[in-house]
């Protein structure tokens, strides 16, 4: 049941920022029950296992729009340096600089989280493009039911009647 809630929780904690999935450093800590200043020292420590595409630092306006979302207004703290960004990848990376049984465990339960929402996307792309092949077919077909309609129309409006010819004998 804790990983029910752990997975949840997890869920939660993932943001969407320049076009990344990511979870932030302060949230890592205190999932994996340690201080966020103990996280970035250890990044730190090992720099070159993160680079661009696996953490990034928060602009100051990142920072404050992320605020403003969550809505918190104690939210950070007084702190020095805006938080860091971790993406999957950087989340995996992690576990090799972080070597406690925690961190191990909430490793694996962060990547079957990012897995599922991988799978959740796929399942919303795949229903898209179903959707709009749907939409498609039935423009097609609403073209061929109105063209049906009219020639139904037009087989029950009454023939038009021809000028009928005078039957006898013409005067001249």
């Amino acid at each position: 049941m804790g990983e029910v809630i752990l997975h949840d929780v997890i869920e939660r904690k993932i943001y969407l920022m320049r076009g990344q999935r990511v979870m932030l450093s302060m949230d890592l800590a205190k999932l994996y029950k340690i201080s966020a200043k103990r996280l970035n020292e250890q990044v730190k420590r090992n720099v070159r296992r993160f680079p661009g595409d696996f953490m990034f630092q928060l602009t100051d306006s990142e920072h404050e729009i992320l605020k403003s979302q969550i809505a918190t207004s104690s939210w950070g703290g007084a702190r020095r340096a805006n938080p860091y960004a971790f993406t999957e990848q950087g989340v995996a990376m992690l576990s090799s600089v972080l070597n406690s049984e925690r961190a191990i465990q909430v490793n694996i339960a962060i990547m079957r989280v990012f897995v599922k929402l991988k799978q959740i996307l796929s399942t919303h792309k795949e229903l898209a493009h179903k959707l709009k092949e749907l939409e498609s077919k039935v423009e097609k077909h609403d073209g061929e039911i109105r063209l049906i309609f009219q020639a139904i129309r037009d087989l029950m409006a009454p023939p038009l009647e021809k000028p009928k010819r005078k039957i006898g004998f013409l005067e001249k």
